[in-house]
C-alpha cells in the first residue's frame, strides 16, 4: 500500500472521529466530469501506472528559535521541581494579570508526557476551575487527542503561555508572555517532551520566535531549545471557524509523523 493510500485512510479515520463526513477536501479546482471518458483515438490503451507519492518531508526552520525575552529573572527557577514550581506560579505577581485573576492556572497532564500542548492563556472557565482547556475548547482538544490515540492524563501535558486570565479573554501582551516565560520554560524542561504542539498564534510566536502569520508557520517543523515544534490552530478558534477543522487535522497528522520521526532519532 503506497504512502498516498495510507494517508487517505489515516485522514478518513481521523475525520470520522472528529465528526466530519470524510477527509479534508482538496483545494477547489475547475469542475470536470466525475468519471473521465477514455480517449477516442485509443480506447483500448491501458492507463499508465500512477506515479508514486512523494515521501513526506519535514521543512525545518533555518535556525533554532530564540528564547522569548524575559523580565526580571526568577532566582532558582532552574532547580525547581514540580511542587516548587507550582507554588511559585500560584504566588506569582510578575505582571498585572495577577490583579484580577481568581487563581493561576498551572498546567495538567502527564508530568513526563512525550507530547506537550501549549495554548495561549486561561479563559473564564479555566480561571474558575484552575485547569487549562476546560469547557467547549477543552472538549475539542480532548477529541483531537483521542483521534491521535492520546489522552491528557496519560500521554500529554497541557500548559499555557500565560498562567493568569487576561481581562475579557484578550490576547496576552508581549510583556505578559515575557513575565511568564520562566514558568513555561521550566515546565518544558521538566516534561522533556519529544514534541511540542503550539496551539494558536500566541503560542506559535512564543515558541518559534517568529511574528509571521499562523498560516505560514503551519506545515513546517520548528524547534524550541532542541525540541521539535508543530504549529496549529487554537481549539477556541476552531469552534468559531469550522472550515479550518480539516486543516487542523492535517496539522495533527503532520505532528504524528514528526513525533514518529523524533522517536526514531537516536
Amino acid at each position: 500500500m503506497d504512502e498516498r493510500t495510507l494517508r487517505e485512510l489515516e485522514l478518513l479515520a481521523v475525520a470520522k472521529l472528529y465528526g466530519l463526513a470524510g477527509p479534508p477536501a482538496p483545494p477547489a479546482e475547475p469542475a470536470e466530469p466525475a468519471i473521465a471518458a477514455p480517449a477516442p483515438e485509443a480506447p483500448s490503451r491501458p492507463a499508465p501506472p500512477a506515479a508514486p507519492a512523494a515521501p513526506v518531508r519535514f521543512a525545518r526552520s533555518p535556525r533554532e528559535a530564540p528564547v522569548a525575552a524575559e523580565g526580571a529573572p526568577v532566582e532558582g527557577v532552574e532547580s525547581m521541581d514540580w511542587e516548587a514550581l507550582r507554588a511559585a506560579v500560584r504566588d506569582c505577581r510578575r505582571c498585572g494579570l495577577c490583579e484580577k485573576r481568581k487563581q493561576a492556572v498551572f498546567g495538567v497532564g502527564h508530568p513526563a508526557g512525550p507530547w506537550l500542548f501549549v495554548g495561549e492563556g486561561p479563559g473564564a472557565d479555566e480561571d474558575e476551575k484552575g485547569e487549562p482547556f476546560v469547557g467547549q475548547a477543552g472538549k475539542l482538544l480532548d477529541s483531537m487527542l483521542a483521534a491521535a490515540g492520546l489522552a491528557r492524563g496519560r500521554d500529554a501535558y497541557i500548559a499555557n503561555v500565560v498562567k493568569c486570565r487576561p481581562p475579557g479573554n484578550r490576547v496576552p501582551l508581549p510583556e505578559e508572555a515575557a513575565a511568564c516565560a520562566p514558568w513555561l520554560d521550566r515546565q518544558i524542561e521538566l516534561v522533556a517532551p519529544r514534541l511540542i504542539v503550539a496551539l494558536g498564534k500566541t503560542a506559535a510566536q512564543r515558541l518559534t520566535g517568529s511574528e509571521a502569520s499562523l498560516a505560514s508557520l503551519r506545515g513546517r517543523l520548528h524547534a524550541y531549545r532542541g525540541t521539535p515544534v508543530v504549529v496549529t490552530y487554537h481549539p477556541a478558534y476552531l469552534l468559531r471557524n469550522l472550515p479550518d477543522k480539516a486543516r487542523a487535522w492535517e496539522d495533527l497528522l503532520f505532528a504524528r509523523r514528526a513525533f514518529a520521526d523524533a522517536a526514531a532519532s537516536p
